[in-house]
């Protein structure tokens, strides 16, 4: 089932430390003032994770059609888009966890690895 940009706004919130805030404007989601997810504009259904490019890779492969990197040099080094309408929330759960990874501080995530 399709997720939605609620779904996504949960889902990032979700993570230990994560505010919402407002980049070029549009929310985007922080731990200790990391971007690591955005959402799109209203009306557009994409949401963006900050992952690395070997992980962008492997996210495209498995699912394509629900993730491709940004245009230009953002998509490079590992800013992927997510389609909402053909995403799932396990799928999308675990592509903003890794993002969230990426950007956390190591001990903080080290924290959240524990509990899982």
């Amino acid at each position: 089932m399709p997720v939605n940009r609620n779904e996504f706004r949960r889902m990032a919130l979700d993570f230990p430390e994560t505010v919402e805030s407002a980049h070029m404007g549009h929310p985007d989601f922080r731990v200790r003032g990391k971007i690591f997810a955005t959402l799109s504009h209203p009306g557009k259904p994409w949401g963006m994770v900050k992952l690395t490019p070997d992980q962008q890779e492997v996210f495209i492969a498995d699912h394509p059609g629900t993730f491709e990197p940004a245009k230009g040099a953002w998509g490079r080094q590992g800013c992927t888009m997510v389609a909402f309408k053909a995403a799932n929330k396990t799928t999308l759960r675990r592509a903003i966890l890794a993002a969230w990874l990426n950007s956390a501080p190591r001990q903080l995530a080290r924290q959240l690895e524990a509990l899982q």
